[in-house]
Formats: structure tokens, sequence, C-alpha cells
């Protein structure tokens, strides 16, 4: 027995060999192990400890603790040993098994440095700045302690490289809960969104999870300059599904079938005998559209223009115009409203704000010559 005892005493260990060890001190710098099968006592240097750095030898390990070591150096008074490669090369198995599945895991987040966070996986893993969330974050102290989802995104044992990634994670997950909203949505519904992000043609909403767009033609009944004038970025919206495009990921909404038409209530905005300001729109050979609230114009007949008869509308209104305009009558339902400037003038007053043309100037001027003339001739 006792021999069987001096060959476990004066057992060799030689650098790469193996050994279990426990902890009988803890310094502040270097750690002290018990070597059962040696007569050698196993030192721990601080920056074998961990993958992380740290600041004394207390944060990774215990008096009591059981450890699995690597022999780094053998010396005349000690074993020199190391934690962290053991640890790292059970690690490294693991590492690349989920990083060939794709795995996603979760993990503590042990220190913020310059350009991103620190996480200890036995290996230390590094998350660049750009690779913690799908958004921009300008302060990350308060990431220091969590624990959160990752991806490995690039391993290289070699070179001892472990890149992790939250935002691959995020990324993927806002993918099936896009493809699941996309999925569900009809042309026709009603949905409640935020605007996201404004552009000089439309507005890019959130519907939950995905961003349809609202074309600056989908957002007021009345002409929209730029969309800025009509919404703003965070702005709580109602908006209509107009098509889904599955294919392209391509949702086309309006806010515009979601408000009161420019026509709902015309009868009561516009009674029959009523009298309105409006703007002449168009001009037709058979009378003038004249627009007397946004998105709402009406119609003068020819014959309701002048008391007098004219040729066109062209001789006594211009587009642009402002003017004053009798409603005569009303069809909510067919969306028509009949006008006229006519009721609205004497016999003997017609509208005098547009100029006649030149020819008519020309010809007046010709028949005063004329009665000149004559009276010359008597």
């Amino acid at each position: 027995m006792s021999e069987e005892m001096n060959e476990i005493e004066v057992r060799n260990y030689e650098v790469g060999n193996k050994v279990n060890a426990q902890v009988t001190k803890v310094e502040e710098k270097q750690v002290i192990v018990n070597i059962s099968d040696s007569k050698l006592d196993g030192i721990i240097p601080i920056s074998e400890l961990s993958s992380l750095h740290i600041e004394k030898a207390s944060d990774a390990v215990a008096e009591g603790d059981e450890l699995e070591l690597e022999v780094l150096k053998v010396e005349e008074e000690a074993l020199i040993l190391s934690k962290r490669k053991v640890d790292a090369s059970k690690s490294w198995e693991d590492l690349e098994a989920k990083f060939n599945s794709g795995e996603i895991f979760d993990a503590e987040i042990k220190d913020v440095v310059k350009g991103g966070l620190v996480v200890d996986l036995g290996v230390r893993g590094f998350v660049p700045a750009s690779l913690v969330e799908a958004h921009f974050v300008e302060d990350f102290s308060d990431y220091k302690g969590k624990t959160i989802s990752f991806k490995i995104v690039e391993l290289d044992k070699e070179k001892n490289r472990l890149i992790l990634s939250h935002r691959a994670v995020v990324e993927a997950e806002q993918g099936k809960q896009k493809k699941q909203v996309l999925t569900s949505l009809e042309a026709g519904q009603v949905l409640d969104g935020t605007v996201q992000r404004i552009t000089d043609f439309g507005a890019f909403v959130d519907i939950g999870g995905i961003d349809g767009l609202v074309h600056i033609s989908q957002l007021s009944y009345q002409h929209v300059e730029k969309p800025s004038d009509v919404v703003s970025e965070g702005q709580e919206v109602k908006v209509k599904v107009l098509s889904v495009d599955l294919d392209n990921e391509r949702i086309s909404l309006s806010i515009k079938d979601t408000l009161p038409g420019p026509w709902d209530q015309i009868s009561e905005k516009a009674p029959k005998g009523s009298v309105l300001d409006g703007t002449v729109k168009r001009l037709v050979s058979y009378g003038a559209f004249i627009e007397v609230f946004p998105g709402v114009e009406g119609l003068v007949h020819i014959s309701q223009i002048a008391h007098k008869h004219i040729g066109t509308p062209h001789e006594v209104l211009k587009e642009g115009q402002k003017i004053q305009v009798k409603v005569l009558d009303v069809n909510e339902t067919d969306q028509r409203l009949s006008l006229s400037i006519k009721e609205l003038l004497d016999k003997e007053e017609e509208v005098t704000d547009y100029v006649l043309p030149e020819e008519s100037k020309g010809f007046q001027l010709g028949e005063m010559i004329g009665e000149q003339l004559k009276k010359l001739n008597k």
C-alpha cells in the first residue's frame, strides 16, 4: 500500500498534462491548488483563471473549488497551471457545434468595452456595437449584467476569435413576425399604425412589425405638396390596406380612405339655395367646374354663367378665378352639385373680372370709326 502511495506522490507531470486539483488559497493575483497525486502544489496566475480580464482572483474561483487544469510550466517548487485553457478547449467544441447549426443561445454580458460588449463562453466572445441591436444604440452601459440571446457569426479557433450577434437574432425574429403579418393581411382591412419614415413620395407606416407605404396620393383628399405637411414621424394613424404583394413583401396603404370623404354630408354643407365661395378649376365647352370645398367640385352649366348668351365659358371666366355661386341642386349619392353664377347677378350685371380679348376690342373700335365716317359724309 505504501509503495502505491509512493508511486502517486512522486508522479511527475509534464507541460500539456491535465490535472485535477482543489483550491486551497485564493490570493489577489494568483490561486494555490493542491494536486492529490503530486508532491508539488499548483499555482494558477490570475491571467490563466478566465478568458476575460478580472481584477482579482476571487472573481473567478473560491477556496474548496475542484478544478480541471492544464500544466503550463514545471518548476522546482510548483506546477504553473491554467484553468482558462481547459475551459476554452471544452468550449470550442460546443461553440463550433452552435456555429455550424446556427443555434441561438442566451449568455450574460460580462463587460462593456470600447466598440461593443464582451461575453464569457469559456472563450472570450465579442459583440461589435453594430451587431448588438437592429437599431442604433448610443450608450451600452446598462447592458452589463444582462442576459440576452446570441448567434455566432464568426468563429476562428486558431486566432481565438469569436464574434457574436444579438442583432441577427432580432432580425430573424422580425422576419418571422413580418411573414406572419403579411399572410394575415387582406385588402380592405383597417388597422392602427405608426408613421415610421417620411419620403418625398409618401410615408411608411408600421402596422405591427412590418412597414407599408402610404403613397402621397393616399394621404388626403386634398392635394398634398409634401407628405410632411400632412403627417409626422411617430404619429399614430389609421390606415386601410389597399393591396398586399407577398412575393416582394410590399404593402400599399391608404390614410385617405379612413377619413370622411369630401362629399360626406354635402347636403348639409351645401344645401339647395345656399351661396358658396368657390374657385374656377376647369373650363369646358358646356360649362365651368367650381371647387367649393376641398375635393368637391360642382358644375355651372354654360346657361347658368351669364344672363346674356355666350359662346364658351372662356368669354367671361378663367381658371383660378374666385367667384360666388348658388346651389341649384345637390346629389350626395352621385356626388354632383349643380351651381349657378347667373342667379347671383342682376340682368344688367355680368362677371367682369375677366378682360375681354383684344379681337373684341378691335371690333368695337371699328364700329366707332364707321359711325364717325357716316357723320362726315352727311
